[in-house]
C-alpha cells in the first residue's frame, strides 16, 4: 500500500467529490462534513489504519500528515532542526501546487513573525511578544474582563435564559484584546467574527485576513503618533527593533490566536461547569479553583485540535512512515492527548497533570496561555456570582459541536437561571 499523501489530479480528470471524508486515492480528507460531525471518529479510524502518523489531505485537497501519537506530536514538537516551522521549505508551495491566496495558507504560510522562524530570529521576536504580554499582565488584566463580562451579562440577566456561547464566550476575549491592543472597542465583535474565520478557512478567510490588517495598519500609524500603556506601543517600542512588517504580522498573530482559543476554552470550561455538578458547587463554595476545571478541558477538548504546521527539514522516519523533506506535518493535540499508548484509560484522574499538548510545546510553546487563563478565571468568577440558579437549560447529550481542520468548537450552551429584577 502506498502511504504517501495522494496529489488530486489535475483538471480534466476524474472528478472528485468533495462532500465526504476520503479524497484522491483514498486518502482521508481532515476538512469537511466529514470531520465537522466526529473529528475524534476520524482520529480514531486514521489511528487505527496507519498507527500514530497518518496520511490526510487539507483544504484543496492538499497532502499532508496528521500526527496522532503522543510521543510523537512530541518529538515534533521538540525538534526544530527535524520539523521547523519555516514554511519556505514547504514543496507543495515551492512546486507550486499551493497558491499565495489558498485559505490554506492563512495558517500554514510564511509570515514575519516568531511562529514562522526558528534559531535566533525566533528567540529575538518571541522576547518581543513575551514581553509586551507580561508587561499588559502586570497592568491587570482582571478588571478589563470583569468590566466586560458585566456588560455582556447586563445585556440577558433579567430574561433568565441565555446562550453562553453567542452571548458570552464568542466575543468577551476579544472585547477584552481590544482594550489591551488600545483598540476601540467598537472594533470587537467584528474582529472577532473574522478571526474565527480566518481560523475556519475556506473562500471568505483571506478577505477577512486582509480586514484584520487593515485595522491593525491603523492601529500601529495611531499608536506611532500617540503611544499607550498596550501591548501595540510596546511593540512598537521593544529594544528588538521590530520593523513595520514584524510589528504588524505579531499583532495578528496574538490577536486571532488569543481570541479564537481563548473564547473556545472559555465555552469548554463554562460547559464542563454544567455538566459536572462537582464542579459547580466547588467552584461557588471556593474549595475548587477553576483552573483545575481548565487543565482537564485541556486533555478532553484543547482549543486547538490541530495545531499548523512543521516541514520536515530533510527524509525521515517518525511513527513508522516515510517523511520526505519539504512535506507538512500538522499536530493532533487532541489526538495525541487521548493516545491509547499513554492514556489507556480515557476516563483516568487528570488532576494535576499538566503534560497534554493543548500549549503545543518546544520552543514554539503557546506565549499567551497566562493571559487566556486569566481572562478565563475571571469571567467564570464573574458569571458564577451574577447569576443565581445557573443550570443547563438541555440535555447534555443535546450539546453539539462543530469542528474544522484545526478546532472543534461548541454551538450552543443554552442555560436558565433567576432573572435579576430590574428598576
Amino acid at each position: 500500500m502506498n502511504d504517501q499523501p495522494q496529489t488530486p489530479p489535475a483538471t480534466g480528470g476524474c472528478p472528485v467529490r468533495h462532500d465526504g471524508p476520503a479524497g484522491p486515492g483514498g486518502v482521508t480528507r481532515l476538512y469537511g462534513e466529514g470531520v465537522s460531525a466526529d473529528p475524534h471518529g476520524v482520529y480514531d479510524r486514521l489511528r487505527e489504519k496507519y498507527g500514530a502518523v497518518a496520511p490526510v489531505l487539507l483544504e484543496g485537497d492538499v497532502p499532508a500528515w496528521l500526527v496522532l501519537g503522543y510521543r510523537e506530536n512530541r518529538r515534533v514538537l521538540e525538534n526544530p532542526r527535524q520539523f521547523t516551522r519555516d514554511s519556505r521549505i514547504w514543496r507543495e508551495w515551492t512546486e507550486g501546487r499551493v497558491e499565495d491566496t489558498s485559505p490554506l495558507m492563512q495558517m500554514v504560510g510564511w509570515r514575519p513573525d516568531c511562529v514562522s522562524q526558528e534559531g535566533e530570529p525566533h528567540r529575538r521576536l518571541r522576547g518581543a511578544v513575551t514581553d509586551n504580554l507580561q508587561a499588559v499582565a502586570d497592568r491587570g488584566i482582571k478588571r478589563h474582563v470583569t468590566r466586560f463580562a458585566n456588560k455582556q451579562i447586563d445585556a440577558f440577566a433579567d430574561k433568565g435564559s441565555a446562550d453562553l456561547v453567542a452571548d458570552y464566550a464568542e466575543y468577551l476575549p476579544m472585547l477584552v484584546l481590544t482594550r489591551l491592543f488600545g483598540l476601540a472597542e467598537r472594533e470587537g465583535r467584528s474582529l472577532a467574527t473574522s478571526c474565527a474565520q480566518v481560523i475556519k478557512g475556506g473562500e471568505d478567510a483571506l478577505a477577512h485576513n486582509d480586514r484584520i490588517m487593515e485595522i491593525l495598519q491603523e492601529l500601529a500609524k495611531r499608536k506611532r503618533a500617540e503611544p499607550g500603556a498596550d501591548f501595540t506601543t510596546g511593540l512598537i517600542d521593544h529594544r528588538a527593533d521590530l520593523d513595520e512588517d514584524e510589528i504588524l504580522g505579531h499583532l495578528r498573530l496574538v490577536l486571532i490566536a488569543a481570541h479564537t482559543t481563548t473564547s473556545n476554552l472559555l465555552a469548554r470550561v463554562l460547559q464542563s461547569v454544567l455538566t459536572h455538578p462537582s464542579h459547580m458547587a466547588g467552584l461557588v463554595s471556593g474549595q475548587l479553583d477553576v483552573s483545575a476545571v481548565v487543565e482537564e478541558v485541556m486533555w478532553t477538548t484543547p482549543p486547538l485540535a490541530v495545531c499548523p504546521g512543521r516541514f520536515a527539514t530533510s527524509d525521515l522516519e517518525i511513527g513508522g512512515r516515510h517523511i520526505k523533506s519539504g512535506d507538512l506535518l500538522v499536530l493532533g493535540l487532541a489526538a495525541g492527548n487521548a493516545d491509547p499508548e499513554i492514556r489507556p484509560d480515557a476516563t483516568s484522574d487528570l488532576h494535576g497533570n499538566q503534560a497534554h499538548l493543548a500549549f503545543s510545546g518546544g520552543s514554539h510553546e503557546c506565549p499567551g496561555q497566562g493571559v487566556g487563563q486569566a481572562i478565563i478565571a475571571t469571567a467564570v468568577d464573574v458569571l458564577l456570582h451574577r447569576l443565581t440558579g445557573l443550570r443547563l437549560a438541555v440535555d447534555q447529550v443535546e450539546l453539539t459541536s462543530t469542528a474544522s481542520t484545526w478546532e472543534s468548537r461548541l454551538d450552543r450552551l443554552p442555560v436558565e437561571f433567576t432573572a435579576a429584577q430590574t428598576a
